[in-house]
């Protein structure tokens, strides 16, 4: 499921959600990236050198924000497809193909090495917005060009709202080295 997901397979996308514990997976990946991103935001609050409670609340917070900004994203992207053209598949349908479409971003890791974080952050971006995209087509039966308008608007606001949570951790954390 996971290499279909990363190779970008519509047929993979377009069924995933009738595949058995495909919406466990879904939530697990989402889980997974949360993670990810929460465990990569905390190395960097390290070198602010954080107390463990501001340690353990950004890396919680991180964490969070990306599995929140999926919910928040995909139910964005049902309610406005639900007004442009009724009648959508369940919400719940649409929860799997772009929870998949987060697999790339279990690697957000990787972003804290120093000197290719920003390109690897810019290529898994890229990458889970051609995921999403995928996702959005297969899970509203709906064009690519729409597809693509709405995935992007949804994951630009995304992407933003997660930056925000993290350097306002990071802005949180930082005054206490001014004291």
């Amino acid at each position: 499921m996971l290499a279909d997901a990363l190779t970008l397979n519509q047929d993979f996308y377009e069924h995933s959600h009738r595949y058995p514990a495909a919406a466990q997976y879904a939530r697990g990946i989402v889980a997974l990236a949360g993670l990810s991103h929460g465990l990569g935001s905390g190395l960097i609050l390290l070198l602010y050198k954080p107390s463990w409670l501001e340690l353990g609340l950004g890396i919680a917070i991180n964490s969070i924000s990306v599995v929140a900004g999926y919910y928040l994203w995909t139910y964005g992207l049902w309610r406005i497809n639900t007004y442009l053209a009724p009648p959508v598949p369940p919400y719940r349908e649409l929860l799997v193909p772009v929870g998949f479409a987060y697999t790339p971003q279990m690697l957000n890791l990787l972003t804290v090495i120093p000197l290719l974080g920003r390109p690897i952050t810019l290529a898994l971006a890229g990458w889970t917005l051609l995921g999403a995209i995928a996702a959005v087509r297969a899970g509203l039966n709906i064009g690519l060009v729409k597809a693509t308008l709405l995935a992007g608007v949804g994951f630009t606001l995304v992407q933003v709202s997660v930056g925000l949570v993290q350097e306002g951790m990071q802005n949180w954390v930082a005054p206490s080295l001014l004291q």
